[in-house]
């Protein structure tokens, strides 16, 4: 019995059980492109190149026997890996017969051998990565890519069907700005290819100047509904919201009754949210883009009704930031493994970075709970150590760092994080990938 189960036995989740459920296993952190809107090109990014070693992954075999999925990718491109068949032939046999394989790719090495050899190791899904379904936006995104390339590798694909029936291919599609008029013909152009599934996912804004590109809001669903509703209500009594901060800062003597009424509409807004437990900024609200938001929800909507003409099993990221969050990965019993074999829990805290997902610039440090070949994999998972992360975790008492006012403050804007305002020691309170716009193979 895991820690985590002694300590609540009503749990009966992943999460709980004495091994990891899922394993995301970074076979290689080297990459044969330049991405711009990757992690690796981002100045303060700690993440040293290697590639996992046969010892690493032999010592995470006797973790293995019940897992649901594998997935053989982190930072890097796993293909560059001369031994990552091997890993898939081993996993395989240690596997049970329900449990997955597969990874992301940008898919410039897989050729028709490479795919056959995959599919004869036992790969069960394979997804790439495909942005745009215009050769020259595809080319000004992923550097050094060619959506030809992508052709090619799709081709290889169905041939290697053959080969294994069931292997599965898709794509992912990080959305952007300059690239959500291209979602639908993009689906399009995958199902043809053959794809079976999409992954939709919003872009991580690493570097300052990428968070023009986001097509998310910096505010919640719930801060939205509460903001819009106000907004209406004061509409009806002549009340513009949006000249709040215009009068704000008038003494009282000098407001008109309608600055009067503005000012009493923003603060039993503000009690509202406090008696909800709704974080918002107001700042933050009044500079949504409406017009593009529903323009996105437009594309979401049509992109669902295509997939489903095309039979193609789609998973969109939510249009704005959720309010109730969820980490998938605790939830789902997920353990992730540097090529290094240190042990982290999750996609956010997995290598130390800089980005800008909050609209400020968040170092993030690398949470490791241990190294495989120093301890084996199952000891670290239920070490009081990592059981007590996951426990911390799935209560979500954590702040809102992404709509607090008083953000970025000095417990998170810091290079050695150690506790949030509610002395949590897990920065969860600034991630975003819980609030349902960022996704991944899983």
């Amino acid at each position: 019995m895991s820690t985590l189960q002694q300590a609540d036995p009503a749990m009966n989740h992943p999460a709980s059980l004495a091994q990891p459920s899922k394993l995301f296993v970074e076979t290689t952190a080297r990459c044969n492109l330049n991405c711009a809107m990757c992690v690796k090109q981002t100045p303060g990014t700690a993440a040293a190149e290697g590639d996992l070693s046969d010892e690493t992954f032999a010592a995470l075999l006797p973790a293995m026997g019940s897992l649901q999925a594998l997935v053989l990718n982190g930072i890097g491109e796993p293909l560059l890996h001369p031994q990552l068949e091997n890993f898939i032939r081993r996993a395989r046999r240690a596997m049970p017969e329900t449990g997955w394989i597969g990874f992301q790719s940008n898919g410039l090495l897989l050729d028709a051998a490479r795919a056959r050899s995959l599919a004869a190791a036992g790969l069960d899904r394979v997804c790439l990565s495909v942005d745009a379904s215009s050769p020259e936006t595809f080319r000004a995104l992923r550097e050094g890519g060619e959506l030809q390339a992508m052709e090619t590798a799709f081709a290889a694909l169905r041939e290697a069907r053959t080969l294994r029936p069931g292997l599965k291919a898709g794509v992912e599609f990080v959305l952007m700005k300059q690239n959500l008029h291209q979602l639908c013909d993009t689906l399009r152009w995958a199902a043809a290819q053959g794809a079976e599934f999409a992954l939709v996912s919003h872009l991580l804004p690493y570097a300052e100047e990428s968070l023009e590109h986001k097509a998310y809001p910096d505010a919640t669903s719930a801060a939205i509904e509460l903001f819009d509703r106000w907004k209406r209500q004061g509409e009806q009594f002549g009340v513009d919201i949006g000249r709040y901060f215009q009068v704000a800062f008038k003494f009282a003597y000098g407001r008109s009754p309608e600055e009067e009424r503005l000012i009493e509409l923003v603060a039993g807004m503000k009690r509202e949210a406090e008696q909800r437990g709704i974080f918002f900024d107001l700042k933050k609200l009044l500079g949504i883009d409406r017009p593009f938001l529903d323009q996105v929800g437009a594309t979401f909507q049509e992109a669902e009704r295509l997939a489903a003409e095309l039979g193609l099993e789609l998973r969109l990221p939510g249009g704005v930031p959720k309010a109730q969050r969820r980490c998938e990965f605790i939830e789902d019993g997920s353990a992730f493994i540097s090529w290094d074999g240190r042990v982290h829990p999750c996609y956010f805290l997995w290598h130390g970075y800089r980005c800008h997902a909050s609209g400020w610039e968040q170092q993030v440090q690398a949470r490791s709970f241990g190294r495989v070949g120093d301890r084996s994999l199952l000891a670290i998972w239920n070490s009081p150590e990592f059981s007590a992360f996951r426990r911390s975790v799935l209560s979500y008492d954590y702040p809102f760092c992404f709509a607090c006012t008083l953000a970025p403050c000095d417990y998170i804007q810091t290079d050695n994080f150690e506790q949030d305002c509610h002395v949590n020691g897990e920065p969860c309170g600034s991630c975003l990938w819980c609030m349902g716009l960022f996704q991944c193979l899983r």
